[in-house]
């Protein structure tokens, strides 16, 4: 054993005295876009993997295609550093990783690449611009946009990645995609991206080991985005202290869900508007989505817990969908199971200027299970009215889920169907026009506790809480802020072993009603009214 350390030590200090800088100037390349430096630069990678270090890219603005990542190398760039990405793409070879994912053979491209490397990262106080305006695609047009355009950053099968302190800016698809890697380190980077379609922020898609903190991210399409497109799970990831903006979804799991999400721990967010508010490719501007946690291609979500969250900006707060869209990995391998959604925590969320309802929904026969939502406080738009009170919401088991794929919701605050063993413990929902629908409708639920909430209502409106088809639901502790008719109305024949404990239901004139002619299980005692 004591061999084998100092052999460890012996090497390690062998790596370090040898390790040295390699300037990209000294290889050729220059400070002048008019002129491409790719070989220069990539000459400069080649020679650092042989002793380990860094290929430093001084001050000043060059323009490249695309380089080739490898072992031991750091690509540094300097303040005042801008690595331009070439808008010619004949300066973007064509990669075919060896690695199977769903999109093997249609995305080709990066400005960026590395496969199957150890020790590598992107570090400094630079730019990287990837000028992914030059790579927008006519409407119309027939030719698949994803084989034309670069990433920016595109990492396969890599261990011990970093990617620290740069400023990413203008890719022509996602800014970043980690796929199937371990030990991933990203800290502190500024990403801008809204130059083309799908300019996602970052996509970790079956990577393990994973540590995203103190990054500020503005992105057209999805922010920080976690996809499983492979045989490989995402597990084992932290992420904190990151300010978000996003005309689509700042906080994602999906849509891309084949294997899953395991054992993720989200915390210390800020979700804020975009400072692009006149222009949006995907999307609104306003953003869709705070949180969405998306499982639709028979994968697994479990083990996902996510506080301290500020959302200020996108349509909906919260939405959590398992549907069964079955997208396979490849052709050859159907998608046989509906996947699961369990096991997920959010609390301490604030959320301000929402204009749509949250929705946590499974399908029939599969629900979502062990959801908790508490000290969770969302301010609503308003302004809804009795017309959608018995909408009959479609399924919809294999649509792309979005926070709007059941259109207009029958309440203003949280629509749930098709779950079991979910806990909403002190959740505020108000609005700041006056809505004539229910707080919360719930549906299909089983064995489930709504504890010390505090919702608003209005005299129009025919009930605070709606639910049908729906047993073993704890009421207790909650209390409504303005007039309501009703504080529980229960639908249907299949409502059962419902219990109204312990409310202060002062402003309520009624406790709960049922449909005429239907005998329902209630417990309803220890209100206050």
């Amino acid at each position: 054993m004591k061999r084998l350390l100092l052999s460890v030590v012996l090497f390690c200090s062998a790596y370090l005295l040898n390790a040295k800088n390699y300037d990209i100037l000294q290889y050729g390349a220059v400070a002048d876009t008019t002129v491409l430096s790719t070989k220069a630069i990539q000459m400069a990678i080649d020679q650092c993997t042989l002793t380990g270090g860094k290929v430093v890219i001084p001050s000043g603005s060059y323009k490249t295609g695309t380089l080739y990542l490898k072992n031991r190398v750091t690509l540094n760039l300097e303040k005042g550093a801008i690595l331009y990405g070439s808008g010619q793409l004949k300066d973007y070879p064509e990669n075919l990783p060896e690695y199977t994912f769903f999109r093997k053979g249609s995305v080709k491209r990066a400005l960026i690449y590395a496969e199957k490397c150890t020790d590598i990262a992107i570090d400094g106080e630079g730019t990287i611009d990837g000028r992914g305006a030059c790579f927008l695609v006519p409407k119309g047009s027939k030719v698949d946009s994803y084989t034309v355009r670069p990433y920016l950053i595109w990492m396969i099968q890599c261990t011990n990645v970093r990617t620290e302190g740069v400023r990413l800016r203008n890719s022509g698809l996602w800014m970043q995609h980690y796929l199937a890697c371990d030990n991933l380190y990203i800290h502190n980077i500024n990403v801008f991206n809204h130059s083309n379609k799908n300019n996602d922020m970052m996509d970790i898609d079956g990577c393990r080991d994973v540590r995203i903190t103190d990054c500020t991210g503005d992105s057209d399409d999805d922010g920080i985005t976690f996809k499983s497109t492979s045989e490989r799970a995402n597990e084992n990831i932290v992420v904190s202290n990151c300010i978000l903006s996003s005309h689509c979804n700042a906080l994602k799991m999906g849509t891309e869900s084949n294997t899953g999400f395991k054992n993720i721990a989200i915390s210390n967010i800020m979700i804020r508007p975009s400072v692009v508010t006149d222009r949006s490719m995907e999307g609104t501007p306003k953003g869709h989505t705070g949180i969405a946690l998306e499982m639709v291609d028979g994968g697994i979500l479990d083990g996902v817990v996510i506080s301290n969250v500020s959302i200020d900006g996108p349509v909906c707060p919260i939405f959590i969908r398992l549907g069964n869209r079955a997208r396979p990995i490849n052709p050859e391998k159907k998608v046989i199971q509906v996947g699961s959604l369990q096991n997920v925590r959010i609390s301490n969320v604030q959320a301000k200027n929402a204009l749509s309802a949250c929705s946590i929904t499974g399908i029939p026969g599969y629900p979502v299970k062990n959801i908790t939502l508490s000290n969770i406080s969302i301010e609503f738009a308003g302004g809804g009215t009795n017309q959608f009170y018995d909408k009959a919401i479609p399924e919809k088991e294999n649509a792309y889920p979005e926070f709007d794929m059941f259109d207009e919701l029958p309440c203003y605050g949280f629509f749930v169907r098709h779950g079991e063993n979910l806990r909403f413990t002190d959740i505020q929902l108000s609005t700041k026009s006056e809505d004539e629908r229910p707080a919360i409708v719930l549906s299909d639920l089983l064995f489930s506790d709504f504890r010390n909430m505090w919702i608003e209502s209005i005299p129009k409106g025919i009930c605070s809480v709606k639910a049908e088809d729906c047993k073993g639901i704890i009421f207790s502790g909650n209390r409504v802020k303005g007039k309501t008719n009703c504080f529980l109305s229960l639908k249907g024949n299949n409502n059962n072993d419902i219990s109204i404990v312990g409310n202060v239901l002062n402003n309520s004139r009624l406790i709960f009603k049922t449909d005429p002619n239907i005998t329902v299980n209630v417990n309803e005692s220890g209100n206050i009214k």
